[in-house]
């Protein structure tokens, strides 16, 4: 499950370490190419509000498989784009479609102990991360040696590949509703309404991813400019220093199984506050990079995993769409932290893209700080 996670999400950032390269191949702004990962994070929400619900509705194992082709279908409309704005619609269907890891993450935490519920889900992020990262190297490479269209035909072949190796292995489920569509989607503002804790750990996640996607969004601008004037391998090659950070998940969500998982919430956003402080401050050093971008993915696997254990403490039944709504306004805070961070990027860049992170950070702890004298619940 862990490999299949990493592997499916990682079609929403191989764009990122290929924006240089692909606005000079269509001839168009480093602006205009900001609106790539935009758009796919922007689809990936849309993605998780409508189909991940589904989860609870549908045979887990069918809707993954149908999930895959049709993200297959979307990665090769963008490998065939003739322009921008092919692509932009492109990348949108990326991110729609790219939804399989948020339906087999509540699967493993259903299938998973109460008791070890924490660790399992852990485990499975650490997969969606390092598929994150790595997907960064990979790209960058390809990009460098093959173009950047070889990147996204390999994806598309990728995923035919892994539906025929899911339709042996994944076991199938049993659908825990028996509503129809619209009911269920009702029910998602129900949850919302009715389930504080949703609510909190959701914009603090969206915040964390926010800063998040501002970073590794703008990271290959900063380092195509002086001191660096380097290229899309070795922006990926962060990816692999990034990894350090990825094997803090099952830890995480091993200490939230034992202590308040709110707690390393507030850890994870403090150790996020301090990379991109070393960001601000000693960015302009590759050392000072290498440590920030260690911190950076520490401090949001660690956020986000405490996250999810929190949700998934709530009802058995409510998990996939508990999980839907959570990682909806995490993509929605990440589509925001990349809009933003171009923004930022083209006014005052990696200063402007620094503070427009600790801002987002600022509003995360703003909401941890509102509800930190009522009683810590998990």
């Amino acid at each position: 499950m862990a490999i299949t996670c990493g592997t499916v999400v990682a079609n929403l950032y191989y764009n990122q370490p290929l924006l240089v390269v692909i606005a000079q191949n269509l001839q168009a702004s480093n602006h205009a190419t900001g609106w790539i990962p935009m758009l796919t994070q922007i689809g990936y929400a849309v993605g998780l509000f409508l189909l991940v619900p589904l989860g609870d509705l549908m045979e887990r194992r069918r809707l993954i498989l149908m999930m895959l082709v049709l993200t297959s279908v979307a990665l090769g409309a963008a490998a065939a784009s003739l322009n921008l704005a092919w692509l932009l619609v492109a990348s949108l269907a990326i991110g729609i479609t790219s939804v399989s890891a948020q339906l087999i993450i509540p699967f493993a935490a259903q299938l998973a102990k109460p008791e070890h519920r924490g660790r399992i889900v852990g485990t499975v992020m650490s997969g969606v991360l390092i598929g994150i990262l790595l997907a960064r190297t990979v790209s960058g490479f390809v990009g460098a040696s093959l173009g950047w269209r070889a990147m996204y035909w390999l994806a598309s072949g990728l995923m035919i590949v892994l539906a025929v190796v899911l339709l042996r292995m994944l076991p199938k489920s049993q659908p825990s509703l028996r509503v129809s569509y619209p009911q269920l989607v009702g029910s998602l503002f129900k949850l919302i309404q009715q389930q504080p804790i949703l609510r909190e750990a959701s914009l603090a996640g969206a915040m964390s991813f926010g800063a998040f996607s501002a970073f590794w969004s703008t990271l290959v601008f900063f380092l195509a400019q002086p001191p660096y004037h380097y290229g899309s391998e070795v922006t990926g090659l962060f990816g692999l220093v990034g990894v350090v950070g990825a094997t803090a998940a099952p830890v995480a969500g091993k200490i939230a199984d034992k202590r308040n998982p709110k707690i390393t919430v507030a850890l994870g956003l403090s150790i996020t506050t301090l990379s991109f402080l070393i960001f601000w401050v000693f960015g302009y050093h590759i050392l000072g990079l290498i440590v920030g971008v260690i911190l950076l993915d520490l401090g949001a696997q660690s956020t986000h995993i405490s996250n999810q254990a929190r949700i998934f403490s709530l009802p058995l039944e409510f998990h996939s769409r508990l999980n839907a709504l959570y990682m909806t306004f995490s993509f929605m805070g990440g589509a925001l932290g990349s809009f933003l961070s171009a923004y930022a990027w083209s006014r005052w860049e990696w200063h402007g893209v620094c503070a427009i992170a600790l801002l987002m950070l600022g509003v995360a702890f703003m909401t941890f700080i509102k509800r930190r004298r009522q009683p810590l619940v998990s």
